[in-house]
């Protein structure tokens, strides 16, 4: 007995020992996460959630069932000391109120736009609720960013969001089955990965809208910020930022960022797709063919040494840098959220492309299954 007893407080000990290291290191890069009880909000009579992914560096990512959400993501800089690099809001509630509808979330059933918010579809024409003018934006005023999606967690690194998108929601046609996840990885790389089925014949463009400040959020103007984005041409924009359908040369042009450029250096320029989208709103055809995982962009701060590189299965990328932030929203921060305070790299298929043939195709068919993985790498200068 009194040998077992030995033994136990050896055990104890050694417990005690590493629980005292871990909390050490934890106080050495310590930071504060946002707290799940506080998160929480009701709509619709469901709970809007806050889970935290964590890995072995110290690195951390919250996220909601509200949008399948990117709520916070702590990043360390060349100091060892870490920022949450993305935008977003304090609790579920405000969330709700906010008029900025896309912090983070998961946009669908049709990421960007469409014209005249229809479609043709197999001799059917599909006339979609208009949220954007005359067109229809991010799958509609009640599109995946307002819905409650079931939440799963795997371990402590892995959560993984599903949501039935049903037949005639936001006008689109089918049933459609749709799971995404989360993984933060040692490497600190979040991979997200989309999946989706119907029964039947759809339109389908997913991505994730996150705004990115590698300086942290409520740093001030990511003109700093140096991007490279590797794609040759864009697709130009009508006075209603619909695709012409032609596929124009960056070369020449503020949209050039095939050498690493910063984004405040031509971004007020007197050129016409800029003025249209108050800043970079563009749309970039990727180098490299869709489906296979390719390097797409790398944005850099200089000043706190965060680098984000994005890999991606899409065939375009759509550049936006906050042109609408105002300064009346409050961020995690407590500080308020500005003009071009942000840059989204969004991941997808190209704006439109239900009525742009020419365009890769976005349709989705029963018995197939849309899949897309898009990866945020971050490392240091």
């Amino acid at each position: 007995m009194q040998l077992m007893m030995k033994v136990l407080n050896k055990v104890l000990l050694t417990l005690g020992s590493i629980l005292i290291i871990a909390a050490c290191q934890q106080k050495n890069n310590s930071y504060d996460i946002l707290d799940a009880n506080a998160f929480k909000a009701d709509l619709n009579g469901k709970t809007i959630e806050l889970y935290t992914l964590t890995n072995a560096t110290g690195a951390t990512a919250q996220l909601s069932n509200y949008g399948a959400r990117l709520v916070s993501l702590w990043m360390p800089d060349r100091d060892g000391n870490y920022a949450d690099v993305n935008l977003g809001l304090a609790t579920g509630q405000e969330y709700i109120d906010s008029k900025v509808r896309y912090f983070g979330n998961v946009v669908g059933r049709y990421a960007n736009r469409i014209a005249n918010a229809e479609f043709v579809l197999e001799g059917d024409t599909f006339r979609l609720p208009k949220n954007n003018g005359n067109n229809i934006l991010h799958g509609g005023s009640n599109g995946f960013y307002n819905q409650i999606w079931d939440a799963k967690m795997i371990g402590n690194n892995k959560i993984e969001f599903s949501y039935l998108s049903v037949d005639g929601e936001e006008g689109f046609p089918g049933n459609v089955k749709v799971s995404v996840l989360y993984e933060l990885s040692d490497d600190n790389e979040l991979k997200i990965s989309y999946k989706a089925i119907t029964d039947k014949t759809t339109h389908i463009n997913l991505c994730n809208h996150a705004f990115f400040n590698l300086a942290g959020e409520g740093s001030g103007l990511v003109y700093e910020h140096e991007l490279f984005v590797n794609a040759n041409k864009y697709t130009p924009l009508n006075e209603q930022q619909i695709p012409t359908g032609e596929l124009a040369d960056v070369k020449g042009t503020p949209f050039d960022f095939t050498v690493p450029s910063k984004i405040g250096t031509r971004i007020e320029d007197e050129f016409d797709q800029l003025k249209a989208g108050n800043g970079y709103d563009v749309n970039y055809v990727l180098n490299v063919g869709a489906k296979e995982l390719k390097h797409a962009a790398t944005l850099s701060d200089l000043k706190s040494g965060r680098v984000m590189e994005v890999y991606t299965t899409e065939p375009g990328l759509q550049l936006y840098t906050a042109n609408w932030l105002d300064g009346t929203i409050v961020g995690k921060s407590g500080k308020p959220l500005g003009f071009r305070e942000a840059v989204c790299i969004e991941t997808q298929h190209f704006p439109d492309s239900p009525n742009q043939p020419h365009f890769p195709s976005t349709i989705l068919h029963p018995g197939e299954e849309f899949e897309s993985i898009t990866i945020y790498k971050f490392s240091l200068l």
